[in-house]
């Protein structure tokens, strides 16, 4: 994200780096130039003072300011606002919040026409090993469909276990610096407890924390399934505007994932039921409760790769999924460039011609539109089962 964030500040006089508590937002701010660019968090007691008595003070004067956490304090963006229509000169500000700024209630200021805005995700497979990116979906939407074998076979990243992989999730302190199943335990405990406790009342006031933890046990035990609000106020004894409330506060703090349906019309996609993903498999499974991951959990990991990768294109791309009425589905669909890529993902390690049957009906059905399909599996072999569909291990592509 480092490239995206820079491009963005030569352009726009602020840019806003979004996404949930713990990915790296301040650690990808600070590194930016210049050095000299005063950094102040509004999770400092005195600076969240100084923001409401006097924003001015914090956002005038300087040539270049970071701001952390702006969401604590909706007014300061009013004088980040002002500020700029005083001079609009690129790269003057750079902000941070744990809740997607354009969603919360109480904060009138979008910077429209002033601010670029970034989402950083938790750290990607890739991230991990030190590589420094995403998988390599940009080289397979600009490269040709019959290029995809040898552009992934020459992928140096090596094979990885993808339930070790989800187990451990992608934010960076259980990532990487844990290597116990018990200390993510007792790091992912003191995540939802702060994020319950502190984080979520800034957004909203939730009265009943326990029926709010009950919920996110519940997403996080649809993974990948329509999202049913009306099943889900049944299942928890809630009315079911609590549950869309919930579900809301949970998207804005981006620790929820509703994928939209793909559909030509896109009227229809805003119509069609979402489907529900987790923010971080490891911390969607600790909620669970599960030790041992599922299918789910590895479309789960193949999105948020994708999210990452969406979040630093300038092209505009969707991430979407497909489903029929009679009950064919593809896992994920890429569109972008007014092409749609489908994918489908299995964790077998051999698959088979009918593990692409959604994928062949999903070509029939939108014919030159519709580019090569990829399977990702957990197998080694890269092979073309059909001509329109390449199976590729998983750990070559994300």
């Amino acid at each position: 994200m480092t490239a995206a964030l820079g491009q963005r500040l030569q352009a726009m006089p602020a840019v806003v780096v979004t996404g949930a508590r713990q990915t790296g937002k301040s650690t990808l701010v600070k590194m930016q130039p210049p050095e000299s660019r005063p950094y102040y968090s509004l999770d400092d007691i005195d600076v969240l003072d100084l923001a409401r008595r006097n924003p001015e003070a914090l956002v005038e004067g300087a040539a270049h300011v970071t701001l952390d956490e702006v969401q604590r304090e909706p007014g300061l963006l009013l004088a980040v606002k002002r500020t700029i229509d005083t001079d609009r000169r690129p790269g003057r500000f750079i902000l941070t919040g744990s809740a997607n700024l354009l969603l919360m209630q109480g904060i009138s200021e979008s910077l429209a026409g002033r601010a670029s805005y970034l989402t950083l995700w938790p750290m990607t497979r890739r991230e991990q090993l030190g590589l420094g990116r995403c998988g390599l979906w940009e080289e397979l939407v600009t490269a040709n469909d019959d290029q995809w074998p040898d552009l992934l076979r020459a992928d140096t990243s090596g094979q990885e276990d993808w339930q070790k992989f989800a187990v451990r999730g992608g934010f960076p302190t259980p990532a990487i610096h844990m290597s116990k199943a018990a200390d993510r335990m007792i790091w992912f405990d003191g995540y939802v407890r702060t994020y319950l406790e502190r984080d979520l009342q800034m957004v909203s006031s939730i009265a009943a924390l326990p029926d709010f933890r009950r919920l996110m046990r519940a997403a996080c035990l649809r993974l990948g399934q329509l999202v049913n609000q009306t099943e889900m106020a049944r299942d928890l004894s809630l009315k079911q505007p609590t549950v869309h409330r919930y579900l809301n506060l949970l998207e804005i703090s981006y620790l929820l994932i509703r994928l939209p349906a793909y559909s030509v019309n896109r009227t229809k996609r805003l119509l069609k039921s979402p489907k529900l993903y987790w923010g971080d498999v490891g911390l969607a499974m600790y909620l669970a409760g599960l030790t041992e991951p599922t299918g789910a959990h590895l479309e789960n990991l193949i999105l948020l790769d994708l999210m990452a990768w969406k979040c630093e294109r300038l092209q505009n791309t969707e991430i979407l999924f497909w489903r029929t009425v009679t009950g064919e589905e593809v896992d994920l669909v890429i569109e972008t460039e007014g092409k749609v890529l489908p994918i489908e993902i299995k964790s077998t390690s051999r698959p088979r011609i009918r593990d692409a049957a959604n994928l062949l009906a999903f070509q029939n059905e939108y014919g030159k539109d519709a580019r090569a399909g990829l399977l990702l599996h957990n197998g080694t072999a890269i092979e073309w089962l059909t001509p329109k569909v390449l199976a590729v291990p998983w750990w070559k592509v994300i």
